[in-house]
């Protein structure tokens, strides 16, 4: 919002919420009463256009999206090095308003003026005006209302809006109050009304405009540099003719400078050409590779998960995934070919996020495979090799710690990573299963009142290091399952043996371990607490019964660049398995925490809330 809203600030849909596309419906229900009237025969190119065009937008925006996101997160070129946060992604949210409006307009002007109803596929003659009406009236008119909108008046009113993203995205570019949208578009429409007034508009080339107006837009605000110092060698004139994305973002840290929309000749016309362009294009462009401290080595879960995430679709991996979004059904197809595409062609773990925490840098790693593949005998062999050569590339660019998330980690596949230790001994980077801290958040989520505590039963590290660290706190572990009883009685010291009870009538208030399923849940008295310690929380079926989060912690107020969530996990709340690694990264613990090794529980606990990480029950 600006910092004094003027008139026509707010969208007209905006009460609609996630439902402002019924705006479009007149103009589809008229589509369909003519297709069903009519038959397809009747319909002419430019309205059988409009959609697709509606379509390839948004399409065009998310590809720039993904592109821009995985460009940052890898850091090489990135142009400002700043965090990106939860606000600016909800303030973006409504990215797709000038979409809704684009085929408003289409409508109008086809119910408008008869003769956009007769335009050919294509006109040459059409597309020269085109450009040279782009290049003269509207990069001239533009330049000029762009700088009357940083005039005071204006900028408080409107185009605050717009700036306070500093570190910009490519949908920041469309990212204004309606007043100010509306009188972009009217400069916009220049070059294609106007052909269509004098008989040679075309579809292909008002389609076309558009499309280059959103390539632009989105390369302008993608915060980093992709263009090769070639193409300036190659054609010098270039250089007034096109921006940079480093040129358009000076604009949004400097704001008194670099006002041009695509052609930097009006700023070097008017003086108003930042001095350090050329210098920031030299070494954006030149780019340098970040070695960040710690890895999370993570994977995709279910099909949706590709949107879910940091580099798929903004506004839903900035929300758990446990919360559905309408569209979602739409778009399965796109989830389930990305899922074909990785199968086939992922090769190579690929990176996803960038973090900071005062100095320590993180980045998150995503095997291309889901929960599914994981599940497979077949697959196991080739994940693996995927795990390994992440550790082996993490190795060899010099970090520190690499932590394994999710089924990275488990036993039947790597036994918690001891696999990989054994085959490389020599091994820089430190692999941590992060059992030691994910054991310790399980503890402390107990009331510390607990007598009682009924095992559901699980093979992992964290259950049984769970169950028998209750045994030694004197709590009774009440279990039902002969062989687990029998593995946790090997394990439990013989002093605390006593304390391992198996089967009861009496049913505990407490459950926990790693496979809490419907059919135990359904068996659990009335209020009782589900705790789980496995990475992947149960079906929530019971309403009379509560549910904590799998092991997580809410990280500390000074991490930075955090916009989306982690997996199911709410905002600012990751996996204790992640943040053990950054606190073995921030301690600076030499030792591997895999296959039976576990870092002390009350020694990992004290250094997590030492470094702020807060425990969910407290947040």
């Amino acid at each position: 919002m600006a910092t004094r809203p003027g008139p026509l600030t707010e969208w007209p849909w905006q009460w609609m919420g996630s439902f402002k596309y019924l705006v479009l419906a007149p103009a589809a229900l008229h589509t369909a009463h003519r297709v069903v009237t009519k038959g397809w025969g009747d319909m002419d190119l430019a309205y059988a256009g409009m959609l697709p065009l509606l379509l390839l937008r948004m399409m065009h925006n998310q590809i720039w999206i993904s592109l821009s996101r995985y460009h940052t997160a890898r850091r090489k070129h990135i142009i400002v090095d700043r965090g990106l946060e939860f606000e600016q992604v909800d303030r973006e949210r409504n990215w797709d308003d000038q979409v809704i409006l684009l085929g408003l307009v289409s409508y109008l002007t086809y119910a408008a003026i008869p003769s956009v109803r007769l335009m050919p596929m294509w006109d040459t003659k059409g597309a020269i005006i085109t450009v040279l009406l782009h290049i003269g009236p509207v990069e001239f008119v533009y330049y000029w209302f762009h700088r009357a909108l940083h005039h005071h008046f204006l900028y408080s009113r409107y185009h605050s809006h717009h700036h306070t993203s500093i570190v910009t995205e490519p949908i920041t570019s469309v990212i204004h109050p309606f007043a100010e949208i509306l009188a972009y578009f009217l400069i916009f429409t220049i070059p294609t009304v106007i052909p269509i007034l004098m008989g040679c508009g075309s579809i292909l080339v008002s389609g076309l405009y558009f499309v280059y107006l959103d390539f632009m837009n989105n390369m302008g605000h993608c915060n980093f540099e992709l263009l090769p110092k070639w193409i300036f060698k190659v054609f010098p004139p270039l250089k007034y003719l096109m921006y940079t994305p480093s040129y358009h973002s000076l604009h949004h840290t400097q704001f008194r400078t670099n006002y041009a929309l695509f052609m930097p000749f009006y700023d070097y016309i008017y003086n108003t050409m930042d001095n350090s362009t050329d210098e920031l294009y030299e070494r954006t462009v030149k780019g340098t590779e970040e070695t960040p401290d710690v890895v999370h080595l993570t994977h995709m879960t279910t099909l949706q998960s590709t949107y879910h995430l940091r580099i798929g679709i903004a506004s839903v991996a900035s929300k758990p995934s446990d919360n559905p979004v309408w569209y979602m059904w739409m778009i399965w197809p796109i989830a389930w070919l990305s899922m074909v595409l990785a199968w086939v062609y992922g090769s190579s773990a690929f990176v996803t996020e960038s973090l900071k925490l005062n100095k320590l840098k993180m980045q998150t790693w995503a095997i291309p495979r889901y929960n599914f593949q994981y599940g497979l005998i077949s697959e196991r062999e080739s994940i693996n090799r995927l795990i390994e050569k992440a550790i082996l590339d993490a190795d060899g660019r010099g970090i520190r710690v690499l932590s394994l998330g999710l089924l990275n980690q488990a036993e039947q596949l790597n036994g918690s990573g001891e696999l990989f230790i054994q085959k490389y001994p020599k091994l820089g980077v430190r692999l941590v299963d992060g059992s030691g801290l994910a054991t310790a958040v399980v503890l402390n989520s107990i009331p510390s009142d607990t007598k009682q505590v009924f095992f559901c039963g699980g093979s992992s590290k964290v259950a049984h290091a769970t169950a028998t660290a209750l045994c030694e706190r004197g709590v009774q572990v009440i279990m039902k399952q002969v062989k687990e009883y029998d593995m946790l009685k090997l394990r439990v010291p013989e002093s605390s043996t006593a304390y391992l009870k198996f089967y009861s009538d009496e049913i505990p208030q407490i459950w926990i371990g790693d496979n809490i399923d419907d059919k135990q849940q359904l068996k659990a008295p009335k209020g009782a607490t589900f705790i789980t310690t496995s990475q992947f929380p149960p079906n929530k079926i019971r309403k009379d019964c509560t549910y904590l989060s799998s092991p997580a912690m809410k990280i500390p107020d000074t991490m930075e660049n955090v916009h989306a969530c982690e997996n199911w996990l709410p905002r600012r709340v990751m996996s204790a398995w992640r943040i053990a690694g950054m606190i073995h990264a921030l301690e600076g613990w030499d030792m591997h925490e895999c296959g039976d090794d576990m870092m002390d529980i009350e020694k990992v606990w004290s250094a997590a809330i030492m470094h702020g990480f807060v425990p969910l029950s407290k947040a």
